[in-house]
């Protein structure tokens, strides 16, 4: 089974950057976005072998998440049941038999840190979200969580540090979400890769450069890792300065 997240830095625009032509390419049995930038009703998006699942930020062409499914799902949820999140348009929840999907953009606690307590507010409470779910059943989840872990995990950790996406608070929730019963897929599979970034700052052609981050990732509970085939980071993907993520699970754990 094949899934994707990317986070598509508006999907209208990555429409007309070769979105379609990725689907069609990849031909993922789930693909999940985020900062889709749009509501449902602003563009049609022609993918007739998948159901549409959206949770839009209520502000205009802000944030925004997507899950596209060749799977119907037996439910699907939008938001944690906390408004003052929800409202933002951050995260979608699919049930399927054997596991729970999730797609998440986590807040940006931006320049200066000036949104810190807002985005450790929504770290505590995704958590205890998925925390409850994965007393149910396992959890998969995806998208862009705008922190790069550890130091391996972005090009110029010393000059960053302190810095929005890599400051001790985020590091430490992330901490906190992998010693709650979850495995970062990539970096289990992958603990000494380096150069390995899902994003680029538009900025100083960073990009050409590999001066990346991860902050994309595929996060599972911890006893679905053996189910976990591969994670890869699909970075010769253009449309946005976020690349694809994958994760190759096990056909008969998706049942």
């Amino acid at each position: 089974m094949k899934m994707i997240s990317w986070n598509v830095n508006g999907l209208r625009a990555c429409m007309e950057k070769g979105f379609l032509d990725f689907v069609a390419a990849e031909s993922p049995d789930i693909i999940a976005l985020q900062e889709t930038k749009m509501q449902p009703h602003q563009a049609e998006v022609p993918l007739p072998d998948y159901f549409q699942y959206w949770h839009s930020a209520d502000k205009k062409g802000y944030s925004g998440t997507a899950v596209f499914t060749k799977r119907e799902p037996l439910s699907c949820v939008c938001g944690i049941g906390r408004p003052e999140f929800d409202v933002e348009g951050r995260v979608i929840t699919l049930e399927y038999p054997a596991f729970y999907f999730v797609t998440a953009y986590t807040p940006n606690a931006q320049d200066g840190l000036r949104r810190i307590d807002y985005r450790m507010a929504f770290e505590d409470a995704f958590r205890a979200y998925l925390v409850g779910l994965d007393a149910k059943k396992p959890v998969i989840l995806c998208g862009d969580l705008n922190v790069a872990h550890s130091e391996i995990d972005l090009k110029n950790p010393q000059q960053n540090r302190g810095n929005a996406g890599f400051s001790d608070e985020e590091r430490g929730k992330m901490t906190e979400l992998l010693s709650a019963g979850f495995t970062d897929s990539f970096r289990a599979l992958y603990p000494d890769t380096t150069a390995a970034y899902s994003w680029w700052s538009y900025r100083g052609g960073a990009r050409a450069r590999n001066a990346g981050w991860r902050i994309d990732y595929f996060i599972v509970s911890d006893r679905l890792l053996p189910c976990v085939r591969d994670s890869l980071i699909l970075n010769d993907i253009y449309g946005s300065d976020h690349c694809p993520v994958c994760l190759l699970l096990q056909e008969d754990s998706a049942k």
